[in-house]
């Protein structure tokens, strides 16, 4: 995919151990992959206190820029 094109709905990609899975920033919620439960909502709570963030370094890469860094989930 082109650099800047839009693709799919707003989302952010998780990653734990061997485990990958897309979560929508609107809804905040799990849209792809596979992630085990409590991981899960840990990313999820995150991403609530991170959804504005989210939501900037989204439109960022759609417009072909670099996204921010988010302070990661500890």
């Amino acid at each position: 995919m082109e650099a800047g094109a839009q693709h799919n709905v707003p989302h952010f990609h998780a990653y734990y151990q061997n485990e990958a899975a897309v979560f929508s920033i609107d809804s905040i919620e799990l849209i792809a992959g596979n992630i085990p439960k409590r991981q899960q909502r840990f990313i999820e709570a995150w991403a609530e206190l991170h959804k504005a963030e989210l939501l900037e370094d989204w439109k960022l890469l759609q417009d072909g820029n670099l996204p921010f860094s988010i302070e990661p989930l500890k």
